[in-house]
């Protein structure tokens, strides 16, 4: 056996001529299924989502444990993993639109399933905690490297496809084409491939075997540079007092915390399997015990920007998700420290691997929890919104009801109409946003206040401005800069018309008899042109001007089309 995975089973690395095969007619046959009980994707049945996922994650698990010799534990397996995740999917399906958040907990089945095979293909079900760290080590980066060799495969078959199309037709000959254009042959041709290039590649574990060893060199070189950088990033932080993170937006924690992984990822491309195989070179030892202890600082960092945010804004089942994240990225990096003082100079790596082994079985299950239907984040979420409402903590006009209304599930709905029983502005706005049939756009540049005071020319009478009011909240779009408003004369029907100029665009709005703004707009054919360089509403003053047609004018240029 070569010493590429010295503790790996011998039939998951030997050849096997029928695997390319055998797998190949797996995945043709599991494409054919999926488009058998899914269709064209188009509707959201939730039993055809846990259907297509079973047979998906099924067909996947097989093709990447199934050896030669011993076929029942890797059926088994696949079968109990099809099963999940399929559950999963089911329950994804019918929370859809019902329970906030659901596409993370599909996220978490699918981490929990890429950690659960390599430690099946380890043999932890037998081994437990004593598994082997090389051979699970080994199975991580095999399954990695044939996964993505194996999409790479069906990338070119499809290129082959496309030019024997084109060949074809040169003659006349579209069978080829019509093929390409049913979804059947697409899913049957893919999973075909798939399994082909993933039978083959399976076969040649030795190989890659050895491909892992360059890849890690390469790491380990990227490692250095990588760590100083880290370090650079760190002092520059704390000399400014954290003020970036007080000042960054959301997009500071999801840096923060790639870089911690691919601390973690260097530190292990440098440490490798073993103390015989560890990287001899003195700088690189220093780099992976450097980045090992970063991993801690860079999730802290990426915890209090995050709590910032939480702090200014309250939960919401996204930020939920981002602290469970963060709590296992502090979680790794509380064990590299222990490994780092536990060990000291010689024996931290060997602590650093069995610390691996451990976090990764305990995140598998953890994972697998936080997929089932166990927690309802947007009820969590809902309920610590409306409690920063009522402790004064956010006024009502800068509360966020239609996030209770569309972004919490039914948790977030019933806070919603029990906040719409009150009485007072706060019930007003509730019921308000309970009404709504779309989900307002929202734009983080300027707060509902500053997008208020940019709106001049309002009528100073109550319904006026309620319906203004009202239509800022519902189009955070509007009056991000200067906007204006000028009431024209009734309509024929009696609603009261208006014009919003908003920079350049003009909007014709009438009021309703529910004292709500409609937009319309009754053009003139083929005098629509736009002026040339036109003004802005915050350039000058505002008038109406009575030609053959009627158009808006901003200091004396004509903005926007003619209208009746």
């Amino acid at each position: 056996m070569d010493d590429a995975a010295p503790h790996a089973e011998p039939d998951l690395i030997e050849d096997w001529p029928a695997r390319p095969w055998l797998l190949a007619g797996l995945g043709a046959v599991a494409g054919l299924l999926v488009h058998l009980v899914a269709g064209d994707f188009s509707g959201n049945d939730p039993v055809s989502a846990g259907l297509a996922a079973l047979i998906v994650f099924f067909a996947l698990a097989a093709g990447f444990t199934l050896r030669e010799r011993k076929l029942a534990e890797p059926l088994i397996f696949s079968a109990l993993l099809g099963l999940v995740m399929g559950g999963i999917a089911w329950q994804v399906g019918v929370a859809e639109g019902h329970r906030a958040g659901s596409e993370f907990a599909f996220a978490a089945g699918v981490f929990f399933s890429l950690l659960a095979l390599p430690l099946f293909q380890a043999g932890f079900h037998r081994t437990r905690l004593a598994t082997d760290y090389r051979a699970t080590h080994f199975h991580v980066w095999s399954d990695a490297v044939s996964g993505g060799g194996a999409l790479a495969f069906v990338g070119l078959s499809w290129l082959a496809l496309l030019l024997l199309d084109g060949l074809f037709g040169l003659v006349g000959i579209d069978a080829i084409g019509d093929l390409m254009r049913e979804d059947s042959f697409g899913l049957a041709w893919s999973g075909g491939a798939f399994g082909a290039g993933l039978g083959v590649i399976r076969n040649n574990l030795k190989v890659i075997g050895a491909l892992q060893k360059v890849v890690m060199l390469v790491f380990a070189i990227l490692a250095v540079p990588f760590a100083a950088a880290l370090l650079v990033f760190l002092v520059i932080l704390l000399a400014s007092g954290g003020k970036a993170l007080w000042e960054a937006t959301d997009s500071a924690t999801p840096i923060l915390l790639t870089c911690a992984a691919g601390a973690f990822i260097l530190a292990n491309a440098i440490i490798r399997d073993s103390d015989e195989e560890r990287s001899q070179s003195r700088i690189m030892q220093i780099a992976a015990a450097v980045l090992a202890g970063l991993i801690l600082p860079l999730s802290v960092f990426a915890a209090i920007s995050l709590g910032v945010r939480i702090d200014q804004h309250g939960l919401s089942p996204e930020r939920i998700w981002g602290l469970i994240a963060v709590s296992v990225a502090c979680a790794y990096g509380l064990a590299c420290w222990v490994a780092l003082v536990r060990g000291r100079k010689t024996m931290w790596c060997a602590r650093m691997r069995d610390a691996n082994l451990h976090l990764a079985a305990g995140v598998c299950v953890v994972a697998l929890v936080l997929a089932l239907p166990l927690w309802d984040f947007g009820a969590v979420s809902a309920r610590n919104q409306v409690a920063r409402l009522e402790a004064g903590e956010v006024t009502a006009e800068d509360f966020d009801f239609a996030a209770l209304r569309w972004d919490f599930g039914d948790a977030g709905r019933a806070m919603l109409a029990k906040l719409a029983r009150g009485e007072g502005e706060v019930a007003r706005l509730a019921a308000e946003a309970a009404a709504m049939k779309e989900r307002p756009y929202e734009f983080a540049a300027a707060t509902a206040e500053e997008r208020r005071a940019n709106l001049l020319g309002v009528p100073e009478d109550k319904p006026a401005q309620d319906a203004f009011a009202v239509l800022l909240r519902q189009e955070g779009w509007r009056c991000r800069a200067t906007c204006r408003v000028l009431e024209l004369e009734a309509m024929p029907d009696g609603r009261r018309r208006f014009i919003l100029i908003d920079g350049r665009d003009v909007g014709h709005l009438a009021m309703t008899e529910s004292g709500a703004l409609e937009q319309i707009f009754a053009s003139l054919t083929g005098i629509d042109e736009p002026a040339v360089d036109p003004p802005s509403a915050a350039d000058g003053s505002v008038e109406l001007r009575e030609e053959t047609v009627r158009r808006v004018y901003i200091d004396g240029k004509p903005v926007g089309a003619p209208f009746k």
